[in-house]
């Protein structure tokens, strides 16, 4: 997937276990282990507002582009 979720390395920065952020966002553990493995597909708006707002940072503080890996079946509308 061309978007990686770095946040083990902002929760890192913040010297913040993964269960404590779980705790203040309202997720399970086991979602926030899953947002960080990259085994999520999509991420709520709110669900990144409420990180980012524990986090104290920007959503690019959490979310990398990497391109020239986009899937050749994307739907670019035109």
């Amino acid at each position: 997937m061309p978007v990686v979720v770095e946040l083990d390395i902002m929760l890192a920065r913040r010297k913040m276990r993964s269960k404590e952020l779980a705790q203040r966002i309202g997720l399970t553990e086991q979602q926030v282990s899953q947002l960080k493995s990259g085994k999520v597909r999509g991420m709520r708006f709110d669900t990144l507002s409420r990180i980012c707002a524990v986090l104290q940072c920007q959503p690019g503080d959490l979310l990398r582009y990497e391109g020239g890996k986009e899937p050749a079946d994307v739907d670019d509308g035109g």
